[in-house]
């Protein structure tokens, strides 16, 4: 298991409501569009990064993490394995706070060097999943 309880728990209510969601396109039918949708249900800012920066539910898109012009607290992935780790790696080189792959996203040597640099990091899990499930431990509902 790559994050236990306690640090998807820290990711999701303590580290911030700013997430960059990479791989969130306009295109309804993938899981990051769902997923992108219920973090905005319960309270959290999603930018999405994707090469078309397109503006999805709302929020202006950007071709990469390094074009956002402000701060972003966590980092979710959802990009293949072979490409994740370049994406942790940006995510330590901006700032983040966290990082979120997502379920079947996979790369051990990127946690490894995730936390290392101080990051809390959760792999092969979806924050769609475990938001409700905390939601009777402080987080807020809709």
């Amino acid at each position: 298991m790559y994050g236990d309880e306690a640090t998807v728990r820290r990711i999701l209510t303590e580290l911030g409501d700013t997430w960059a969601v990479v791989g969130l396109s306009s295109n309804q039918r993938r899981a990051a569009y769902g997923v992108a949708a219920v973090l905005q249900r319960f309270g959290k800012r999603v930018v999405p990064v994707h090469p078309k920066a397109e503006t999805v539910h709302g929020e202006q898109g950007y071709a990469s993490l390094a074009d956002i012009p402000f701060d972003v607290d966590v980092v979710d992935v959802f990009v293949n394995s072979d490409l994740a780790g370049a994406v942790a790696d940006e995510a330590v080189a901006t700032g983040a706070k966290g990082v979120w792959f997502q379920l079947d996203v996979v790369d051990e040597a990127a946690y490894d060097r995730t936390r290392a640099a101080g990051l809390e990091m959760v792999m092969d899990r979806c924050p769609a999943i475990e938001i409700p499930r905390l939601s009777h431990h402080g987080v807020q509902k809709p």
